[in-house]
């Protein structure tokens, strides 16, 4: 047996319901939107089970969980938000699911190179654009950039978090219009000259703003994230069901299908 499918058995012991709700609450990661809104259709589609999802910033929805929303399943940008829902016994153990890494998204009059993102980011006439550390994991992924940085030059992880502008991911960040991407909204509005974001969402950016150019980030300043699962205490049972199917083949094909890592698959 898979080492997953002993882990969701895990999982699904921390359900403390016995009878299975109409709707299974899932709350996501905003950069899993687009891939986990065809993997939960594609489930529902096979097993006619209800699901509510709901996608923001994997900080703010660990907080709502531990504020007392009512929560079955968690997807998060990172593992450290969910294992602190598993510490603080509120939710189950927690399986690795997807990868993802940074990117850059310039502006179509910066003239940019994979090699040049650097010593760009750092010129005083360029605006760095990132999500809110915190609240959102590609906002501490870029500060784990921005320490990289320092290892390259002195002083430049301080001049980055001190030009960083947190420009989406926050409780009182800017919100794009709905059904916009928001990165290639933020960039369109001419916010920053440069946004770092997941890889996943600079293309969905791009799609949305062909002009975008997208610049993979140099291996000396690269910076991967790692999606974390888990179900909260007293989940709907039907949950577990849905935890399976993203583990499974098809959900991680889903998710492969969208840039997304995934180690299951």
């Amino acid at each position: 047996m898979k080492k997953w499918l002993v882990t969701l058995a895990v999982m699904s012991s921390f359900s403390a319901s016995t009878v299975a709700a109409e709707t299974v609450e899932f709350r996501a990661a905003g950069s899993l939107k687009t891939a986990m809104t065809e993997v939960v259709a594609q489930y529902q589609e096979q097993y006619d089970v209800a699901v509510a999802s709901q996608f923001a910033p994997s900080g703010l929805l660990r907080k709502r969980i531990e504020q007392g929303e009512h929560v079955d399943l968690y997807a998060s940008a990172n593992m450290k938000h969910p294992m602190t829902l598993n510490k603080a016994d509120k939710a189950g153990p927690v399986v690795r699911f997807a990868g993802n890494k940074l990117c850059a998204i310039a502006q179509q009059n910066v003239s940019l190179t994979s090699e040049q993102l650097l010593d760009k980011m750092l010129s005083k006439d360029i605006r760095v654009g990132t999500s809110t550390p915190k609240a959102d994991p590609a906002g501490d992924y870029a500060w784990k950039l921005f320490a990289k940085a320092e290892q390259l030059q002195t002083g430049a992880e301080q001049t980055l978090q001190q030009k960083a502008l947190q420009l989406t991911g926050g409780e009182h960040s800017a919100k794009a219009p709905e059904g916009r991407n928001p990165y290639g909204w933020v960039m369109e509005n001419n916010q920053a000259d440069i946004f770092l974001t997941y890889c996943t969402n600079a293309v969905l950016a791009q799609k949305e703003v062909p002009a975008l150019q997208i610049i993979s980030v140099p291996e000396a300043l690269s910076v991967g994230a790692q999606y974390g699962l888990t179900l909260v205490n007293g989940a709907n049972p039907d949950a577990a069901g849905l935890a399976h199917f993203i583990l499974s083949s098809d959900g991680q094909e889903i998710l492969a299908k969208y840039g997304f890592d995934t180690p299951l698959k």
